[in-house]
């Protein structure tokens, strides 16, 4: 059997929002709305889906939940854009410089690394 990824769905509150948040760091566009809302314009669609009562992960934490991860040119500016758009930095950073864990508004944690 053979696979195509179609998209990456993300559980949130505000799909509408969130994805803003993520078309800010990606530069893709912000489709759909209300319940669903989707980021179009890269490798692959990155959805977010309405949850009632929705909870982000919390970071660090026991369970495993799936990240993302991105490159920029510059880690630290770009830390400093995400936090002025909502964004947080966690005080507990397993990379050891080799990356930079950020939480988006609804607490996703997500990377940041350095591109090569």
């Amino acid at each position: 059997m053979t696979t195509t990824i179609a998209s990456l769905v993300i559980d949130c509150a505000e799909p509408t929002t969130l994805a803003g948040f993520y078309a800010r760091l990606t530069g893709w566009q912000v489709t759909g709305d209300g319940g669903y809302a989707a980021l179009e314009g890269g490798p692959v669609t990155i959805g977010f889906q309405r949850v009632d009562g929705y909870r982000g992960p919390g970071w660090p934490a026991d369970g495993k939940h799936a990240h993302l991860d991105f490159t920029v040119p510059d880690v630290e500016t770009a830390v400093k854009e995400l936090v002025a758009l909502g964004a947080t930095v966690p005080d507990f950073q397993p990379g050891g410089g080799d990356w930079t864990v950020v939480l988006d508004p609804e607490g996703h944690p997500f990377c940041l690394m350095a591109a090569s």
